[in-house]
């Protein structure tokens, strides 16, 4: 708990933002403690939104105890423990920043902020709140996919030997639509980056975090293929309604690039909103001198193993159905064969930054694993735009954080 609580056994949360990602962290809130046994018992104490209309249905619908249209009103209240932050990343850092200084845990959703500066900053407040106590999380979700926390132990283990390859894709497809609503996420000032930040984004933490190798120098191409919409009539970053009046896209459509890493390892990376009849595509595949791992999230609880050490004639990847009770967070689910979604990714998000906190340890990943992140974004945007080749990755990025 935070500092000033009182509250004993209990977590309070206030979540920033009832978009799409506050309907999903708010289902999660609700369901960890119901998943599992936790040290602390979330309750879901208040939610903040810019419509004051929209966050009270959102209240509601979601089990919050009051709403407010102002998020400020939260870093202030006595009886909030941790900020959620879901909001769009223009806010990031102003929220994380009051919500860090205030002493509040902060959970914040990826990529960290708009830009490396608004990082750096963030990292910094973190590293001194830790001092005092006060917890921070980036949001990145897909390392809670079992089958791949998995993939993450066999490398781990030299299952698959030195780290040669990473390959990375995500592929969706729901701006292919030149007639798709100009919404927040195709603008630079709220979004920061497009596909690059949204999805190049979990791809970039991924290889790290699979492999324990970071990015040191890369050479990117971005590219908007749309460069007009309608304009939007809500603020939804998924979808919403198209008027007559048309304004321009400030952010890319695709992101490509390839990349030096730490230990010898190359590695490519492919984000796009534009590849038809692909709809959530997120694959990375890592080979290595003695066997590969490969996943697909339209997949997700299969994990594909080759074993490159064994005899040729009958050597193939095995297909392995993540469910089993001992695999990664499969303690708190189903039976085995009874595979997890999207949303128990978020699940289990929560179960980690709750028993961090408890046990008052760093919780994973950290502001600074976000930073380094961004820094890879920040260099994409560096080389796609100057067209200028190589482009280094700032190794002060990469000085801290954790797997």
């Amino acid at each position: 708990m935070s500092e000033g609580s009182s509250v004993p056994g209990v977590l309070r949360v206030g979540l920033i933002g009832h978009g799409f990602m506050g309907r999903m962290h708010s289902l999660a809130w609700q369901t960890a403690g119901r998943a599992v046994e936790l040290p602390l018992v979330p309750e879901l104490t208040a939610i903040a939104g810019r419509n004051a209309e929209a966050v009270d249905r959102a209240a509601r619908a979601w089990g919050w105890r009051s709403a407010t249209d102002d998020w400020r009103s939260l870093i202030e209240r006595d009886d909030i423990d941790v900020i959620d932050i879901t909001t769009p990343g223009a806010l990031h850092a102003e929220i994380a920043l009051a919500a860090l200084a205030a002493g509040k845990h902060v959970l914040c959703e990826k990529p960290l902020a708009n830009t490396l500066e608004q990082a750096r900053a963030m990292t910094a407040a973190a590293r001194d709140a830790a001092a005092r106590g006060v917890q921070s999380m980036v949001g990145f979700n897909y390392r809670r996919t079992p089958a791949l926390a998995l993939a993450r132990d066999l490398v781990a283990q030299g299952r698959i030997g030195e780290i040669r390859h990473v390959r990375a894709v995500y592929l969706q497809d729901w701006i292919n639509d030149p007639e798709f609503p100009l919404v927040w996420r195709l603008r630079r000032e709220e979004a920061g980056s497009g596909a690059l930040g949204d999805l190049g984004a979990h791809i970039v933490d991924l290889a790290y975090f699979l492999t324990g190798r970071r990015i040191t120098g890369l050479s990117a191409l971005t590219r908007t293929f749309v460069e007009e919409r309608p304009l939007a009539t809500s603020a939804s970053g998924l979808s919403g309604a198209a008027g007559s009046e048309r304004g321009r896209v400030t952010v890319d459509d695709a992101a490509v690039f390839f990349a030096d890493c730490e230990g010898g390892a190359i590695a490519t990376f492919e984000a796009t909103r534009f590849a038809p009849g692909r709809k959530n595509a997120m694959r990375i595949e890592v080979n290595g001198s003695n066997g590969s791992v490969a996943f697909d999230f339209e997949a997700m609880n299969e994990l594909l193993f080759y074993d490159a050490t064994g005899d040729s004639a009958g050597a193939g990847f095995t297909r392995i159905l993540a469910t089993e009770p001992q695999h990664p967070y499969l303690d708190a689910w189903w039976p085995p064969g009874h595979g997890l979604g999207y949303d128990h990714t978020f699940v289990n998000q929560k179960r980690d930054l709750v028993e961090a906190i408890a046990a008052g340890k760093p919780p994973t990943p950290s502001f600074a694993d976000g930073l380094y992140v961004q820094s890879v974004l920040a260099a994409v945007q560096d080389s796609a735009r100057n067209k200028s080749g190589w482009t280094a990755v700032p190794t002060g990025s990469t000085e801290e954080g954790t797997r």
